[in-house]
């Protein structure tokens, strides 16, 4: 528990401690190989002068001071390339600790949800829901079941009293006499035109509006 608890953060900080130290010293080399950079370079212009001097030992102990300061260039260079692999490492290695360590604590909470959901657990469980459904369902069968005088009719007697009734219905609609029957067609003997109808007060009425109205 004092591991879990206390284990990861130190782990964090002493990683996060390497790479600042390590970004530290990078910064400090590349520092120097500029200043390196500009030696040399300032080597070449005083070689240059001492060639225009004639004076040939001057110049080639120009270019010896140039050499040593491109030497330790080229040193600082592996030195930086040393630095960034090993910081390429510490932060894959970082990274890996930190997904154990999220892998780890997901199998612990798996395995904790496991526990408490036994399997012997989730059967009785589902063992007293059937029993439960069960017990509604005789409640519900008991609740509906007829008493009293009620629970004395014979449903064989109820059901062809209800026939008695039927016929007995059908029997009336049949013979109840039509109340309305349809008009007879009118002839009219051929070569006769049919006597005109009276009109109403309202169609004579309309018929004088119409009039008035073609005028």
């Amino acid at each position: 528990m004092f591991n879990r608890l206390f284990g990861k953060p130190k782990l964090e900080s002493s990683a996060l401690t390497s790479l600042d130290k390590l970004n530290e010293t990078l910064e400090m080399l590349e520092k120097k190989e500029k200043v390196l950079v500009k030696k040399a370079a300032a080597e070449v212009e005083k070689a240059k002068e001492f060639t225009r001097g004639k004076n040939k030992r001057a110049a080639i102990q120009c270019l010896k001071r140039k050499r040593l300061y491109e030497q330790q260039i080229e040193q600082l260079g592996n030195f930086q390339l040393r630095i960034h692999d090993q910081m390429i490492m510490l932060e894959g290695a970082k990274a890996t600790t930190e997904t154990v360590d999220a892998l780890r604590t997901g199998a612990s909470a798996m395995k904790a949800m496991q526990k408490a959901t036994n399997i012997d657990d989730v059967d009785k469980t589902m063992d007293e829901i059937n029993e439960q459904t069960e017990n509604m369902k005789q409640i519900q069968e008991a609740l509906s079941t007829p008493i009293g005088s009620a629970a004395d009719f014979d449903e064989d007697e109820l059901e062809a009293e209800l026939e008695e009734l039927e016929g007995a219905e059908l029997e009336e609609q049949l013979l109840q006499p039509a109340t309305t029957a349809p008009a007879a067609p009118v002839h009219v003997p051929a070569g006769r035109k049919p006597a005109p109808q009276k009109r109403t007060a309202e169609e004579e009425e309309l018929a004088d509006l119409q009039a008035e109205m073609a005028l």
